[in-house]
């Protein structure tokens, strides 16, 4: 009986909700749904459409896929941000994931991992501990890499020598 279920779910797409079924063949032209869409670990994913344009401050606590326009500030702290093929960020963005298949004109900070497929341009600074850049994709910017800045800044607040000064 497992068998037909198996069956009937494979071929028709049937068992699942027929939004993620439409969702999957709205989005082949650009970001994978399944690499876009999975997000950092089962957590829910709002998605900005083609024709909306937002201006402002963005912040939440859950995936965001960005197909239209965002202008000012993103803030997704434990989250992935992924600006799609035809999404457009004119903004600062700050996510823990941060994946660009469309176009940046601002800085990325990403606090575990930027990714920018080979149809991605950023136009602004990318700062992230792990970066992938694929062939083709473009970065106008600095690059920096490496421990977060908390990390960083732990060994700089207590000297470890003292500094020898000039009398006189």
């Amino acid at each position: 009986m497992s068998l037909f279920g198996r069956s009937d779910d494979d071929e028709s797409g049937v068992g699942g909700s027929s939004a993620s079924g439409s969702s999957q063949s709205h989005s082949r032209g650009g970001v994978t749904p399944t690499a876009a869409q999975k997000g950092t670990g089962g957590t829910n994913v709002a998605n900005i459409g083609e024709s909306i344009v937002f201006k402002g401050e963005l912040s939440g606590q859950e995936d965001l896929v960005l197909e239209g326009t965002v202008e000012g500030r993103v803030d997704l702290p434990d989250n992935q941000l992924t600006i799609g093929a035809k999404g457009r960020a004119h903004a600062e963005l700050k996510a823990k994931t941060i994946v660009v298949v469309g176009r940046v004109n601002g800085n990325i900070r990403a606090s575990d991992r930027c990714e920018i497929q080979s149809s991605g341009i950023v136009e602004g600074d990318v700062s992230a501990p792990r970066l992938m850049v694929e062939e083709g994709a473009v970065v106008n910017g600095s690059i920096e890499m490496g421990a977060s800045k908390n990390a960083m800044a732990a060994p700089s607040a207590s000297p470890s020598a003292p500094v020898a000064r000039k009398a006189g």
